[in-house]
């Protein structure tokens, strides 16, 4: 059998995805190898083909418990015999485990970082004819990747004890240039076959909005996708609670996950989510890597995630089967404050870290927030902003993100910012420092707060010379103002002060202007034909219907995108049946006749 038969015959595709094969024969010739695809871009395929190619056992290391067992059960369900080792198992079961590694009875085996090196395993792994080492979510060996695991760094001493070292393998989806290096570095890969297949994930529909209100434009959000999986992220624990709180009340099944709650509910609470007990999961990004759940049709960011790679990665949990997904942050200034306090708090809790380092890491993590807030803000094509980012080539325009399908208009500010740029001057000058945007805004809006007044605000010739526009309108302006230049933030107390350029505005009539966001008159169009259709329902009916009999979550018999791709074709026999995207041998014969009887039936009545 070849990778080709191995491909069909247990995944259900004909032909590789980009980088694939090349990663996969690379792997079978014997090299080390690094593979950066994006999230949902089949990096499993290149190292479970080799597992069932090669003569020994396949060891994957891998950060989290739900990702192995999600990743176990999908190989099992395809007929490959498959085990995991971490925490969650009881030492009877770790027993049966170890026998069956030792009898053969499984070739791939999934295990957790921190058990490599433990002296039970260790022995039983110098006994083994270990054929590939393969690494996921490599970047976590990086001190300077967003989810730095320590327990990595304890891999090459594995490796190092082993009588004969295999080739090693090792993925992610979120490394910038530096991170890479460091993987090559730390995992001690020699000569690795490297493939960039790039970030773009063209399934995903990326949007930024800023609204009002974000609770009720949240409720709006989940209401208008019924009976879809979707997850929510928030910067803080009381967030989570306070919006699965109100999700629940508004008769939404909402479960919640961050490292509050105890192990036990998060367990019972992921699970819920898993086997769509719960539609909608709120967290935050304890809810992490690795989760395994391809019919996630959407992702909010209810708060600004840090870094663009945080965001990159949580928004990747959309749409990993690869059908249309959306994910939606909802931004509001005040995320900024919030993410610039849990970056210098970051390291309060670790003693590992040198005063030094800790400023480092304080310094590389302000930089990767300030891309953030300029993916947050910018009016260009949203995709562009995060394959920039990345390093990676792109049109201006991908035509399918929220930026290139609002139009935009471009209105003079001239006189508006002439009133601002000269009240931050009259403010300054009366109380001898600087102030920041929200009493600024609050000072031309005319506002007879307690500040305003104790401060004597309320006499500057510029008091509400905006009383027109909102306190939100003004600060818009102002944000506009300091990314042309014209104002500066003032980091330490994040004050607002004027640049040398503002007597172009304020003196010599220089014209400013500001593209704002004008909706088309018809809304994004879902692009998702199959779930539109009445064929996919039924077909996703009947796909629940056979997990509840089986125990398992639904897209674990089959995907969305498997299910749009048979209400495509709508197989009429066992035949046909096999030609659908993700059908494999053992999956065809164990539920063709059910679905295709479903598609006979609904095509007769």
């Amino acid at each position: 059998m070849d990778k080709y038969a191995i491909l069909n015959q247990y995944f259900g595709h004909s032909t590789f995805r980009p980088g694939q094969e090349a990663l996969i024969d690379a792997i079978l010739g014997g090299q080390d190898t690094l593979g950066i695809m994006p999230t949902g871009g089949g990096k499993s395929i290149c190292y479970q083909v080799p597992a069932l190619l090669l003569p020994g056992i396949t060891l994957v290391v891998s950060p989290l418990i739900s990702l192995m067992k999600d990743q176990v059960l999908s190989l099992t369900s395809a007929g490959i015999d498959s085990a995991y080792i971490n925490s969650s198992l009881s030492s009877e079961q770790q027993r049966a485990v170890y026998h069956g590694i030792r009898i053969g009875r499984y070739k791939i085996v999934y295990i957790a970082p921190e058990r490599l090196c433990l002296e039970g395993f260790l022995h039983l792994a110098q006994t083994l004819p270990i054929s590939l080492l393969a690494v996921d979510e490599a970047h976590c060996i990086s001190q300077w990747g967003q989810d730095f695991r320590p327990s990595y760094l304890k891999i090459p001493d594995f490796i190092q004890a082993l009588p004969q070292r295999p080739p090693v393998a090792a993925f992610t989806a979120t490394a910038t240039r530096q991170v890479r290096k460091d993987i090559e570095k730390y995992l001690n890969l020699r000569a690795p076959y490297s493939v960039v297949t790039g970030f773009d994930r063209p399934n995903l529909f990326f949007e930024v909005q800023r609204p009002r209100d974000r609770r009720a434009q949240l409720l709006e959000l989940i209401r208008s996708r019924p009976s879809r999986s979707g997850i929510v992220y928030c910067a803080t624990r009381k967030n989570v609670e306070e919006l699965c709180t109100m999700l629940r009340q508004h008769d939404i099944p909402a479960t919640r996950y961050h490292a509050g709650l105890s192990k036990e509910e998060r367990a019972a609470n992921q699970e819920d989510f898993l086997f769509d007990r719960s539609l909608v999961m709120v967290a935050t990004n304890a809810f992490g890597m690795g989760i395994d759940k391809s019919n996630v049709s959407y992702v909010i960011h209810y708060n600004m995630p840090k870094s663009v790679e945080a965001y990159y990665q949580e928004a990747g949990r959309a749409g990993r089967d690869g059908s249309h997904a959306e994910c939606i942050l909802l931004f509001a200034p005040s995320d900024i404050q919030t993410a610039k306090y849990l970056i210098s708090h970051a390291g309060d809790d670790n003693d590992a870290l040198t005063e030094d380092e800790r400023r480092e890491v304080i310094r590389r993590d302000t930089v990767r927030l300030s891309a953030m807030i300029e993916y947050c803000k910018t009016t260009s094509c949203l995709r562009g902003e995060i394959l920039s980012y990345f390093g990676q080539a792109h049109e201006a325009h991908c035509e399918a993100c929220g930026n290139c399908m609002i139009q935009f208009i471009e209105t003079d500010i001239t006189r508006e910012a002439q009133m601002i740029l000269s009240c931050i001057k009259r403010m300054r000058d009366k109380l001898g420092y600087t102030v920041g945007a929200s009493l600024i805004a609050q000072v031309l809006w005319g506002s007879t707060g307690k500040r305003v007044r104790e401060l004597e605000l309320d006499t500057l010739s510029t008091y509400g010379l905006l009383h027109h526009l909102s306190t939100e309108r003004i600060r818009a302006l102002i944000e506009r103002l300091e990314k042309l230049g014209y104002l500066e933030t003032e980091e330490q107390h994040n004050t607002i002060r004027l640049t040398t350029l503002a007597k172009e505005v304020l003196f010599h009539g220089e014209r400013v202007t500001f593209l704002e966001r004008r909706p088309p008159e018809k809304a994004h169009k879902d692009k998702e034909t199959g779930e539109n259709s009445l064929l996919f329902e039924a077909l996703r009916k009947l796909r629940n219907q056979i997990a509840q009999e089986e125990g398992v979550p639904a897209f674990v018999i089959f995907s969305n995108a498997t299910l749009e791709d048979m209400a495509r074709k709508a197989p009429r026999s066992s035949m046909e049946f096999r030609r659908v995207s993700g059908v494999g041998e053992v999956k065809a014969n164990r539920y063709g006749k059910r679905f295709v009887d479903a598609i006979r039936v609904f095509n007769e009545e």
